[in-house]
């Protein structure tokens, strides 16, 4: 019964329907529970007996009614049709049920089997990961070596210059006229007494022309003299001025011959011409620079070394330089010049230093480091640096052995631009890790992919 209800009907009625619902119940429990329509029913039958009872009808016709009303439910719930629709409505409820129990343990199995099968391949993923790195762990690692080889190498006092050549003039005429022809041209090379400028000649010519005419006749008129000292017809002193004015007039025309032969002006020097500054039909003076040639078979580079270094340097010292322009390849050279004054100001001493360029690839004012070579080590094992690691201070290579990477610190001796010298600790002809050292264990196993030909070794061959 509802608060609704309970509150509406005297006490006595409420325990009369209780009494009823009880006995309804009670008759109907072995058919079904009781049936919510059957009891919304009997609500609806108390409450309409409350309401006679309020308008103050007797307390007994309310218990006539109320019996009725139980007798008539007890009937209804008794009838055949009744009872098998609700035990059709009660198996219909219990299939339902049972279903959904079926269907709860199913889903209930599936969650279970599926935490089943997720924990299973979690374990089979940690398991594959185990075997994976395991086959790592096993697998070695690819690298490239080169053999050691052992070779000379040097010490030496690094210092940087400009290159210059020692041969190198400025060209100029010695005498004043018209430019007639230029048969050269700038980055020229051209030979000693080679033809570079010609100069308009007819002016000189002329006077060349004269100057031999005025020699002549005064030749011929000293041999009149000639004949007339010897006959005693011409003081002594007369034929000795005859003889002096025969070499003026000899020396006028040699002169105005040299003159001439100078309108053709040419190479003082072999080489290159690296300036011409005139252009044909310019009328020049001998003050006047023509031309600048340069000789690039001997280059000079002139270093200023620190006074400290001033007992390791001697003339004759054997050097070589480099240019980053031309791949840092090597030019033989040799100490030309040494001055034995140190700078006050600077604490340096001038030091002249040779170049061969047979092949002409060095040119003047390339920026260049010299190399003064102060001691050199011969036959000494050398590594690539290539193969070296940096590890904060020190330093390492690895060396093949026994097909695993073994771990060698370096005991550094001389070293260039690209090798080292390895004093202790590797031998020639180990194999020494020259790709992929960078991030290897000490003990590793590797597995030598390539071996590269040692540049040390093939520079040696061709030398």
């Amino acid at each position: 019964m509802n608060v609704e209800l309970r509150l509406r009907l005297p006490r006595s009625i409420f325990s009369r329907c209780e009494d009823i619902f009880f006995a309804i119940y009670t008759s109907g429990k072995n058919a079904c529970p009781l049936n919510f329509v059957f009891m919304v029913d009997c609500c609806k039958k108390v409450h309409d007996i409350g309401k006679h009872n309020e308008n103050g009808r007797r307390k007994k016709f309310c218990n006539q009614s109320l019996r009725k009303f139980a007798i008539s439910t007890l009937e209804r719930l008794k009838s055949e049709s009744t009872i098998i629709m609700l035990r059709k409505m009660f198996w219909l409820q219990v299939l339902m049920m049972a279903c959904l129990a079926f269907i709860t343990l199913n889903c209930a199995g599936e969650e279970a089997h599926s935490e089943n099968g997720k924990n299973g391949a979690a374990t089979d993923e940690v398991a594959n990961k185990d075997v994976t790195r395991k086959e790592k762990k096993e697998e070695l690692t690819p690298i490239e070596t080169t053999v050691v080889t052992t070779g000379d190498i040097s010490s030496f006092i690094l210092l940087s210059s400009n290159l210059e050549t020692e041969q190198m003039t400025d060209v100029y005429s010695r005498v004043q006229g018209l430019i007639k022809r230029i048969p050269v041209e700038e980055g020229d090379y051209v030979r000693e007494g080679q033809l570079l400028m010609e100069l308009e000649p007819d002016e000189l010519a002329l006077q060349e022309a004269r100057a031999r005419v005025d020699y002549e006749q005064e030749e011929n008129l000293y041999q009149r003299k000639q004949a007339m000292f010897e006959k005693q017809l011409l003081s002594k002193e007369e034929f000795e001025t005859a003889g002096f004015a025969v070499k003026a007039k000899k020396i006028q025309w040699q002169e105005a011959k040299m003159n001439l032969e100078r309108t053709r002006i040419t190479a003082p020097i072999s080489g290159f011409i690296g300036e011409r500054l005139r252009r044909p039909g310019d009328r020049i003076q001998p003050t006047d620079k023509l031309f600048a040639i340069v000789n690039n078979d001997e280059m000079i580079a002139v270093v200023h070394a620190p006074e400290k270094e001033i007992g390791l340097i001697q003339k004759g010292q054997k050097a070589f330089v480099t240019s980053q322009h031309l791949n840092e390849e090597q030019f033989a050279g040799w100490v030309k010049r040494v001055s034995p004054v140190v700078d006050p100001q600077s604490g340096t001493f001038k030091v002249t230093i040779g170049i061969r360029n047979d092949d002409n690839r060095l040119r003047p004012g390339m920026f260049v480091n010299t190399h003064i070579i102060t001691d050199i080590h011969t036959n000494t094992v050398l590594i690539p640096k290539t193969a070296v690691i940096y590890e904060n201070e020190n330093v390492h290579e690895f060396v093949v052995r026994d097909g695993k990477a073994e771990k060698v610190t370096l005991d550094a001796g001389y070293q260039d631009y690209e090798k080292i010298e390895s004093r202790s600790g590797i031998n020639p002809g180990e194999k020494i890790i020259v790709v992929g050292q960078a991030g290897l264990k000490n003990g590793a196993k590797v597995k030598i992919v390539a071996e590269q030909d040692n540049p040390l070794a093939v520079a040696k061959l061709e030398e």
